[in-house]
């Protein structure tokens, strides 16, 4: 029997500097919160980036592929907790900070960085609700609740299959969005 490569361990390991090099800034401004205001501002740059993102994935991503896609979209929750906090919406970002993502592959590799966001979410509610004291306006970092690990084991299963090898557009465009994800914040954040 033939066992293929994972391209979750590959884009695991070919994005992990540009990952972590975004990881290091998101830290800084969450142990820098103060507000809820602060929060708030915070959760505005994570939506105008993945509000525009998803647009961009949804119309690349061959959905057969990834039927439970509409469960995996960020915005809407990330627009629920600015409200809930008294923020304001701002506007989603456009193609030209967003990755270049024109097929299904480029969209996985995008969809990747975007369910990566969810498995530290409850680490990182825990650290906000200590931090600022509240409890509302968390259903983003609070991702799938305890279906979380489930729910990356599903998007892992899909972006195995060996039709994603050897996944090179795949990891790019993973590579890509946390880059561009980093430029966005260092401008918006």
């Amino acid at each position: 029997m033939y066992f293929y490569p994972m391209l979750t361990d590959d884009l695991k390991e070919q994005t992990k500097t540009n990952h972590q090099l975004l990881e290091k800034k998101l830290v800084a401004k969450m142990r820098a919160m103060c507000s809820k205001q602060d929060y708030s501002e915070l959760l505005a740059v994570f939506f105008s980036y993945f509000g525009g993102l998803e647009q961009l994935i949804q119309s690349n991503l061959i959905l057969a592929k990834v039927p439970d896609y509409e469960l995996r979209r960020k915005a809407s929750a990330l627009a629920a907790d600015i409200e809930v906090l008294g923020g304001r919406l701002p506007a989603l970002a456009t193609p030209d900070s967003l990755p270049l993502i024109t097929d299904h592959f480029e969209a996985l590799g995008a969809l990747y960085v975007i369910e990566g966001s969810t498995l530290g979410g409850q680490i990182i509610t825990g650290m906000i609700n200590k931090q600022l004291e509240i409890s509302e306006g968390l259903s983003f970092f609070e991702g799938y609740g305890e279906e979380t690990v489930s729910m990356w084991q599903k998007f892992q299963s899909v972006l195995n299959q060996p039709e994603n090898l050897p996944g090179s557009a795949v990891i790019k465009a993973a590579n890509e969005t946390f880059l561009k994800f980093s430029s966005w914040f260092d401008v918006n954040a």
